[in-house]
């Protein structure tokens, strides 16, 4: 379920970045810190992606074939560690993103003039430039730890040490502050919802739907993974725990371009735009060629002459060549594209 979830969640997110980079009037503070989110997610889901088919090639393998011989990413030293340590980092830099996520959302909600003085190089700052001092301290000291056994296990176990909480530490402080973020949110949207004339039952609706929304982008639902599993109850309940933080965590990614790029209003009226412009270029082209051939069927049939009809046919063709459909097409979009910018 992990291999399939985090493949779509790759793809998805993948998407998403390029509908975000490709379009200049996409291109603003809100999505550009939904771009360094995805770029922290496609960077975990690729490292846990390997780890994984890795693991899964070299232990099938080596039952298959009864040998230890193969070598995969969990049985040679340093690469192992590496590779944990980089996972680690990608997933503090994602947390760190949500917490940004929660800022920008509450000081636009609150109207707070703090989201026009902050720089985005202090996001930048805070969403990849810290992560580095927690993980390099974090690493350090299990590698400490884990240099004094006996047997090398590739550190096998360190998210159940307590070394461990210098990373879930932070996460969790992200996570609480979020969490407020998201009640100060609600607070504010309640507050309009009652100034408005629908119904109580459509306010709650609408209420409960942007909590909904909110709670995996702000990372509050990673709270489940971060619970002790139950593994002193009953089989049923350590199951759904089990499968709910497997689903989470591995479709998380896909939830959350799902809902932040392409069910957004924004996204989807630029695609539409760009679709009709697209099939209205094709129409032109397909316009151009009908003419043409038509003139080549209408010239063949006629005798040549010299005289003054050829050469106002050859200008007619001439001019029936010029795509002066498309120009009008293109300059009509840049012209749209730069007034959607400068609005």
């Amino acid at each position: 379920m992990e291999i399939a979830g985090f493949s779509i969640s790759l793809v998805a997110l993948a998407v998403s970045l390029f509908i975000f980079s490709y379009y200049r009037c996409l291109r603003n503070n809100r999505t550009r810190i939904h771009k360094s989110l995805f770029i922290a997610m496609v960077l975990q889901v690729l490292i846990r992606l390997t780890v994984y088919i890795d693991q899964a090639l070299v232990r099938s393998w080596r039952a298959a074939n009864d040998t230890a011989a193969l070598k995969g990413i969990d049985n040679m030293p340093y690469l192992c560690e590496s590779s944990y340590i980089l996972l680690e980092y990608a997933i503090t830099v994602m947390f760190m993103w949500m917490f940004i996520e929660g800022l920008y959302l509450h000081n636009v909600v609150t109207a707070n003039a703090l989201r026009e003085g902050i720089s985005h190089v202090v996001y930048y700052a805070t969403g990849w430039g810290l992560p580095v001092i927690l993980t390099a301290v974090w690493a350090a000291m299990t590698s400490l730890h884990y240099r004094g056994e006996r047997v090398n296990t590739c550190w096998y176990g360190y998210n159940f040490s307590p070394l461990y909480w210098i990373m879930q530490g932070p996460r969790l402080g992200v996570i609480l502050i979020n969490l407020v973020f998201l009640l100060n949110i609600m607070k504010v949207l309640i507050v309009k919802l009652r100034s408005s004339e629908s119904s109580e039952l459509e306010k709650i609706r609408k209420a409960v739907r942007a909590a909904l929304v909110l709670l995996p982008l702000l990372g509050i639902t990673n709270i489940i993974n971060m619970t002790e599993a139950p593994l002193g109850g009953s089989v049923w309940k350590f199951a759904l725990w089990s499968y709910t933080t497997h689903f989470l965590r591995s479709f998380q990614g896909f939830f959350i371009a799902l809902i932040y790029c392409f069910l957004n209003g924004e996204v989807k009226q630029v695609l539409q735009k760009h679709y009709s412009n697209y099939m209205a270029m094709r129409g032109n082209v397909r316009r151009h060629r009908d003419s043409f051939f038509n003139f080549m069927s209408s010239s063949g049939e006629q005798k040549p002459s010299r005289d003054k009809n050829k050469k106002s046919d050859e200008m007619e063709f001439a001019e029936a060549l010029q795509p002066h459909g498309e120009i009008n097409i293109m300059e009509t979009n840049a012209n749209a594209e730069y007034a959607t910018e400068t609005v």
